[in-house]
């Protein structure tokens, strides 16, 4: 638009020239009145924009005053307008944050919770077929059911306190491989021997091992069996008689065997009666002493080796040894509960003498009972 003049020239004849045509002039000032006109009406525009901002502004923050003062009425929520609406909507801005910080931590505490259950359950099923904690956990279960034997005794305390020390029985509810009791004492070297007492059993096939005497080096030192289908059977160092007993018919019987190691001779009572009898029965072959007497199980080794198979299932009572054979009145008396009944010599029936294990719980004896 300007154009500079030298000092020495002329002003009025340099103008035209130097600035162009008066119409071009005339153009270039319509073009910057019009941009002030539209940048003033912009102006204007924005400002009545900002106005109604700012009442709808000052409409949210009266009606947060008054919500946020629910006392007061409408005119003291109106004069504290103007002292209150700047503060109260940061509280409210704050309160916002707040809330959302709170769900924010309330969210990650559940997922912890959630990362800490899962890797409990997925833990839980990787051990779920770990041999080792499929031991440990039938660990638990043989304490706690020893655990509440013992509870179980503790209440029958006083039945044991007025009752004979062998008035008690023996129960192997179940066919395991841990369910047993156990003889406190060992037998001694024998040249002959009774073994008596009651039994009471259905299981089948076979009611298991009544007991079991193993020694050093011979599991089969003395044993009474009934497994599969086989009748029941008398095992002296591995030697074997059958014994023509029946008496799996869930009734009590009372049962004794008797022998002699000269020639080997075998005697069979079964409610007081002979029901059979043999020899050649390990002749000449003294019951060894020092070793492990256990009721309800076969031992395959010294004091254990159990299988489950073989497990006695059923009650047990008045287990007595002798080390001499019994006359047939002797065993009779046993076998009707007479008073005149002797204990054994070598092992008497008394609560004193057995521990049981796994689970095998101890009852009053009823049988003998008039």
């Amino acid at each position: 638009i300007c154009t500079s003049v030298p000092l020495d020239g002329d002003m009025c004849a340099a103008s035209a020239p130097g600035t162009g045509s008066a119409e071009e002039l005339k153009s270039t000032v319509l073009q910057l009145r019009e941009t002030v006109l539209q940048q003033k009406e912009t102006i204007m525009n924005q400002k009545e924009t900002i106005r109604e901002l700012t009442a709808k502004l000052g409409r949210c923050e009266s009606q947060s005053v008054l919500e946020a003062l629910p006392g007061e009425g409408k005119g003291g929520g109106a004069g504290r307008k103007g002292g209150f609406s700047k503060n109260t909507m940061g509280d409210l801005m704050n309160s916002s944050s707040q809330t959302n910080n709170l769900k924010d931590i309330l969210q990650n505490k559940i997922d912890d919770l959630e990362k800490q259950v899962l890797s409990r359950v997925n833990s839980l099923e990787e051990g779920k077929f770990n041999p080792k904690n499929e031991s440990e956990e039938r660990g638990k279960i043989e304490s706690t059911l020893t655990s509440l034997h013992q509870r179980i005794s503790d209440l029958e305390k006083g039945q044991k306190d007025n009752r004979p020390p062998d008035r008690f029985q023996l129960t192997f509810p179940l066919r395991t491989n841990y369910m047993y009791a156990k003889v406190k004492k060992s037998l001694p070297e024998m040249y002959a021997f009774s073994v008596c007492m009651w039994m009471k059993s259905n299981a089948s096939p076979g009611m298991g091992t009544p007991f079991s005497y193993a020694v050093p080096g011979q599991a089969n030192e003395l044993v009474l069996i009934e497994w599969g289908n086989n009748p029941m059977e008398i095992l002296i160092n591995d030697k074997v008689a059958k014994l023509p007993f029946v008496i799996n018919d869930g009734k009590w019987h009372h049962i004794c065997v008797t022998w002699t190691t000269r020639d080997g001779v075998w005697e069979a009572y079964q409610d007081g009666t002979q029901t059979g009898s043999g020899e050649n029965l390990a002749p000449y072959h003294p019951i060894k002493p020092q070793g492990v007497l256990v009721l309800g199980q076969e031992q395959d080794t010294l004091g254990g080796g159990f299988d489950a198979t073989q497990a006695f299932v059923g009650e047990l009572a008045h287990f007595n040894v002798w080390d001499r054979k019994l006359s047939p009145g002797e065993v009779y008396s046993l076998a009707t509960c007479s008073t005149r009944a002797l204990a054994g010599n070598v092992i008497a029936w008394a609560e004193a003498n057995i521990d049981i294990y796994g689970g095998a719980t101890k009852w009053t004896f009823e049988a003998c009972r008039q």
